[in-house]
This record gives structure tokens, C-alpha cells and sequence, in this order.
């Protein structure tokens, strides 16, 4: 089996305010709107998505990690834009973390000094 795209899935109640913040917390505006109101997709690496999606019942249970290159200067960017995620906090081989939470309760936590192999 090949698996082209990897879409993770945002599920969230009030889909306009929650798109207008995610345009936020990327810094631009989505790649896609497949379904209108409804989902919304940005192509955050080569072949990984991130879907926000309209879903009543499973809204604010989100798990999302990023892995980025400068975790300091990505969480000045932010800053920049009015979202502030929480402090670094370094954990297990030099790897940091930093987690915001959306207006709906899902929990985006950006990894700084991540490795595929540890």
C-alpha cells in the first residue's frame, strides 16, 4: 500500500471564527475549500495537510503537532500575529515543545529540535 497525503482532521463547532484563527496561526489563507462552510484544507509540508472540518460532536478533542525547524523564532511569529503559545519546555533528548490552544479546545503543540531517528 501507498499512502500519498497525510490530512489530519481539526474538528470544531463555530467553523468561520475557527477558520479566521487558523488563517492566523499558519499566516496565510487556506489552500483549499472543498466544502464550502464546511472544510477548509492547508497544505502544510510537500504531502501533509491540515483539515478544518464543521464536526458538532467531535469539536475541541484535537491533537495536532508541528514539527518545525526554529521553534523560538516560530513562537515570535505567532506572537507577532496575537497568539501566544504557552513557554518552551524542553523534554526528553534536547527535543522542545510549546503548546497553544485553539478557541475550541484542540491542543496544537510545536516540537522544536525534532528528529526522525533518535
Amino acid at each position: 500500500m501507498i499512502i500519498n497525503h497525510l490530512l489530519a482532521v481539526v474538528p470544531v463547532t463555530d467553523f468561520d471564527a475557527a477558520h479566521r484563527w487558523y488563517e492566523r496561526l499558519l499566516g496565510r489563507p487556506a489552500d483549499n475549500a472543498p466544502m464550502a462552510g464546511l472544510l477548509v484544507e492547508w497544505q502544510v509540508t510537500e504531502n501533509g495537510w491540515l483539515q478544518l472540518t464543521h464536526d458538532e460532536t467531535r469539536a475541541g478533542t484535537g491533537l495536532l503537532n508541528f514539527a518545525v525547524d526554529d521553534l523560538p523564532a516560530h513562537l515570535a511569529e505567532l506572537n507577532d500575529r496575537g497568539l501566544y503559545p504557552g513557554e518552551i519546555v524542553q523534554v526528553n533528548k534536547g527535543v522542545q515543545l510549546s503548546t497553544i490552544v485553539d478557541p475550541e479546545g484542540n491542543r496544537i503543540t510545536f516540537i522544536g529540535d525534532f528528529r526522525v531517528v533518535y
